[in-house]
This record gives C-alpha cells, structure tokens and sequence, in this order.
C-alpha cells in the first residue's frame, strides 16, 4: 500500500488534508486485511488446521511444521500491522494538529518506512504461504 509514501509527498506540498486521506486511507486498508486474516484463520479453525489439534497431529510432519510456522509468522505480521495502524494513527493526529507539517515531517516519514518495512516483509510471506503451498 503505498498511500504512506504518497501521504509524505502530499505533505511536502503542503497539502495536509490530502496527506491526512492517504493515511486514512492506509489505516482502512490495513484493517480490511486484517478481517481478511480473521476470516482465514476461522476458517482454518473451523476445518481443525490449528495447532495442538488432533486433524493438525495426525498430518505429516512436514505440514505440521508448515502450518505451525503459517501461524507464527503471520500473526506476527499481523500484530505488526496493528502497530503500523496504532502508529500511522498517532501520525495523522500529529498532522492534523500541525505538529508535523511542511517544514517537519521526519515522524511522518518514520512511520512510512516502518509501514514500508511491514509491507515488504508480507511481499516475502505471500508467496511462500499462498503461492508455494
């Protein structure tokens, strides 16, 4: 989602309302992901692919630790996509009460390289959970 590369852009033209859309806009986006995450996970939960049960202990070790480590590193991911959420919000609060404006915006483009770093991270995650599976 590169609303948080382009809010900085936005903010550097002294567009501050437009940059508080793009963060908006990241915030919303990152939460329909995170449904998207909930209902997959249910799902998984529903068939018994969980860890611990018995569905999950009677398949191969090799899917097992496959989906031990889907688990893991995706619920990583996703609390670390809360913490982006948590931070871009502090963000547009900062901006809107023009603390972080034209002339200083070095905590908005924190939060866009952290947001970033998120990103990149699921760009690994995908193709090896959904992709290769």
């Amino acid at each position: 989602m590169p609303m948080a590369g382009l809010s900085i852009t936005a903010m550097q033209e002294g567009k501050k309302d437009l940059t508080l859309v793009f963060l908006g806009a990241t915030i919303v986006l990152a939460g329909l992901f995170l449904v998207n995450k909930y209902f997959e996970w249910g799902h998984k939960f529903d068939v018994g692919l969980y860890p611990q049960s018995p569905d999950m202990l009677a398949k191969p070790v090799g899917e097992v630790l496959y989906f031990g480590l889907y688990y893991v590193m995706t619920g990583l991911h996703g609390l670390h996509v809360i913490i982006g959420m948590g931070l871009i919000g502090w963000v547009m609060r900062q901006v809107a009460v023009g603390s972080v404006n034209q002339g200083s915006f070095v905590r908005l483009e924190s939060a866009a390289l952290y947001w970033h770093l998120v990103d990149i991270i699921w760009i690994f995650l995908f193709p090896l959970f959904y992709l290769l599976h």
